[in-house]
């Protein structure tokens, strides 16, 4: 496992998330990329969040989903790794209600949320490389 994990929920977010993992490339920041989603597969997504926690080698998670993107809340709540989210631009709404979603946390639920889209996509890296600089 690697210090940055980064979880999407769909595999058709496969080309959006690749920006990202460039920018994590120019960085030299190693990760690790996983599918899983909070609604077809929770108990795969469950039991992986804890064998990541168990490792204690990843220091922060980006989560990406979009239309209802219940999995940066899904993590946030299972695990104490800080978790970045950042909604695509999909579905009817372009992306608008996973940003409501995951700006919607509950106490206790802490979830950074990133831009709509590319800009929030490569923020959530330069936000993340931030974090590792502080921490590793």
């Amino acid at each position: 496992m690697k210090e940055l994990l980064i979880i999407a929920g769909s595999k058709s977010d496969e080309p959006f998330v690749e920006q990202g993992l460039k920018l994590c490339k120019e960085f030299g920041i190693e990760y690790e990329f996983k599918v899983y989603s909070a609604h077809r597969n929770l108990d795969a997504l469950l039991e992986y969040l804890e064998a990541v926690e168990k490792n204690g080698k990843t220091k922060v998670i980006i989560a990406v989903a979009g239309l209802a993107a219940a999995l940066p809340g899904v993590i946030a709540a299972k695990v104490k790794i800080p978790v970045i989210g950042v909604p695509c631009e999909c579905g009817p709404l372009k992306g608008v209600d996973a940003l409501i979603s995951m700006v919607q946390m509950p106490k206790g639920v802490p979830v950074a949320v990133m831009a709509i889209g590319n800009a929030g996509m490569q923020n959530a890296v330069h936000f993340a490389k931030r974090i590792l600089e502080v921490t590793c």
